[in-house]
């Protein structure tokens, strides 16, 4: 079978794409025939990667070299082209279908909690809205939605022996969606292959679908990458779960690749393919990137990721990039009609990132530039005041990527927001004869100062520190660029009881959000009657880490009619340490049980009750099965704030 291209490259490439080439190997050493093998595992993933029309080598079945004969008739390569292009309709179709059913879930849930907020504004009482669901919707809940998937454990990394962390275990509806996608993408590969057929049939079927099927899914696999995600405030999921889906679902098209290498190199022969590698700039692109898809494989498990992270996160963009680009290559040197995917794979991510740099220069930029001033507090977290110089308007449970060029290079990563405070300065001079003309000469440009607290860890946050501790008095100020804020904002507003667990350097999470409650209350502007914030903490020295946001929460007019906080200091130096200074504001030493709090919370709760939790994996995980032994008695809603990579 014969194809015409327009172009001399083109047609060379189709040329040996069809052909194989009949030169026999050159000889060579173990090394190079070693390369070859792995390139040739590559070459088919992505050279097959959609070649749905080219013959022989990457496409859908030409000729096997030597002068073979395609083993598709014409007739029947259009059906397979035909059969390939409907199951990657029917893939964005369920993806889409799935999407639809998320949004009207989280829909009829926004529209409910609306209206709670609105009935209970005014009402002290909320006895209502404190019965439990029905026993079908707490059991599903309580087994389906909060439960992961085997044992206690979901937001806890579990290790292999001393290595380190080896990944979480997913939550059943979390491991239900993923088996759905792994499967639907196994049953779309082997559906309506004509296994009856000579397996030279099979093979060119098989190496066809996967390999569109690979190309198809690299659109959602980038949109989930993006920080810029329009996903996350539409079905209100949190950037977590995105990321988990994005992992399992690049493993996916690499596992597509391989299955579309290993059909191309069964049906055209080992010999022919690696010749093929060193003389076929087609096959040579589609080697390079499937290579490079193995290697994001490779790369990708936890415990790699978690052990070299900055490198991981380097090597990992590096990767995504080449197989990427040389996968565009590898179809455009055949025309191949699926290289649109693959246009708008890279057109999402320019977007994104053209989006991410706009966001960057207009929140940074402006008569000043942003400067962070970094204190060392203790010897394990350091304080960021970010000076602003534009307005920043922020929802509670909301976080920025922080970069600072002359600390972490151009490294950036995520920190919860603890604190905002917007201001207006009068800057017009009375004495000036010049009277003023707008808004703008009276106020002067609005500054916004912005609190983070950051744990001292390993990387780049210990050079954040360092760089404080060095400095007299141990303060230095340096420029900055802030990215954001990101996040999804779940409003706690119509709840009647609120539990805020916070452990260590979450109450940087929590803060905001009783500050809104609280507020809220003594405006008349929620529906909460009661919030109870659970600070764990190793040594008191931690509460100087957010003393003045506490001491503002503390000082507002009526706070003791809605606000408790409970301080449990888990290794105090010494037990006068251990004191409460009133009694909504209590500390005790040890850990807390957090049944026992949750359940006493419960006994005098007021309305619908809400359980938020930001902290340790185990922590989280404490509260997740504490709210789980409730759903069955109390109208109670879980919240866990993670961020997982």
């Amino acid at each position: 079978m014969s194809i015409s291209f327009s172009g001399t490259l083109a047609a060379s490439a189709a040329q040996e794409a069809s052909g194989l080439l009949t030169a026999p190997p050159a000889s060579g050493t173990v090394i190079s025939t070693s390369l070859g093998f792995v390139s040739s595992i590559v070459t088919s993933a992505a050279a097959a990667a959609v070649t749905s029309g080219a013959a022989g080598g990457g496409g859908g079945g030409g000729g096997g070299g030597g002068g073979k004969s395609s083993a598709l008739a014409p007739e029947e390569e259009s059906a397979m082209k035909a059969e390939s292009r409907k199951f990657s309709h029917w893939l964005f179709l369920c993806l889409s279908a799935i999407a639809f059913i998320i949004i009207i879930y989280r829909g009829i849930l926004l529209v409910s909690a609306h209206i709670r907020h609105l009935v209970c504004i005014n009402d002290s009482t909320q006895t209502y809205w404190s019965i439990p669901a029905a026993p079908w919707l707490s059991k599903f809940k309580k087994d389906f939605i909060l439960a992961p998937l085997f044992g206690l454990r979901h937001n806890e990394h579990f290790k292999i022996g001393s290595a380190g962390s080896a990944g979480i275990v997913p939550t059943r509806f979390q491991a239900l969606f993923l088996l759905i996608l792994f499967g639907g993408n196994i049953a779309l590969t082997v559906g309506s292959i004509h296994w009856s057929k000579p397996s030279a049939v099979i093979l060119s079927e098989l190496r066809n679908r996967s390999g569109v099927l690979a190309v198809t899914n690299m659109v959602p696999l980038f949109v989930l990458a993006g920080r810029n995600n329009p996903l996350i405030p539409l079905l209100r999921i949190s950037f977590d779960t995105y990321n988990l889906i994005h992992r399992w679902l690049g493993r996916i098209v690499v596992l597509e690749a391989i299955v579309h290498t290993v059909s191309h190199i069964s049906n055209k022969g080992w010999d022919k393919y690696l010749v093929s590698v060193g003389k076929s700039q087609f096959i040579m692109t589609g080697t390079i990137s499937t290579l490079a898809m193995i290697f994001l494989f490779i790369q990708s498990p936890s415990i790699i990721r978690h052990a070299f992270y900055e490198t991981f996160l380097t090597l990992h963009i590096l990767a995504a990039v080449a197989a990427t680009v040389t996968l565009y290559y590898h179809l455009m040197l055949i025309n191949n009609k699926w290289l649109v995917y693959v246009q708008v794979t890279i057109a999402l991510w320019a977007a994104e990132r053209f989006a991410r740099l706009v966001s960057i220069i207009y929140r940074n930029c402006g008569r000043t530039m942003t400067r962070a001033t970094i204190t060392a507090l203790s010897t394990e977290a350091s304080r960021v005041t970010l000076d602003m110089p534009r307005p920043f308007k922020f929802r509670p449970g909301q976080y920025v990527f922080l970069y600072l060029p002359t600390v972490t290079g151009w490294q950036s990563h995520p920190f919860s927001v603890a604190w905002a405070d917007e201001s207006a300065p009068l800057v017009w001079d009375e004495k000036k004869e010049e009277l003023p003309k707008n808004r703008q000469d009276v106020y002067g440009p609005q500054k916004t100062s912005v609190e983070l607290i950051v744990r001292r860890r390993t990387g780049a946050t210990n050079s954040i520190f360092q760089k404080a501790a060095a400095a007299p008095e141990g303060t230095v100020t340096v420029r900055a660029l802030v990215e954001g804020p990101y996040g999804t904002h779940h409003s706690l507003c119509s709840y009647g009881t609120v539990v805020l667990f916070a452990g260590g350097v979450g109450i940087t999470h929590q803060l905001p959000n009783v500050l809104e409650l609280v507020q809220g209350y003594v405006d008349g502007t929620v529906a909460t009657r009661k919030v109870t914030l659970i600070w764990v903490l190793q040594n008191p020295e931690h509460l100087q880490w957010v003393k003045r946001q506490m001491t503002s929460i503390l000082a507002i007019e009526r706070r003791r009619e809605i606000l408790k906080v409970v301080l449990f200091v888990t290794k105090p130096q010494q037990s006068r340490e251990i004191m409460s200074p009133s009694s909504t504001v209590q500390m005790f030493p040890g850990k807390p049980n957090i049944e026992q709090v949750l359940q006493a919370e419960a006994e005098e709760r007021v309305g619908t009750m809400a359980v938020s939790v930001c902290g340790p994996g185990a922590m989280s995980d404490d509260v997740r099965y504490a709210v789980r032994r409730l759903v069955d008695y109390v109208n109670i809603d879980f919240i866990e704030e993670a961020f997982s990579w």
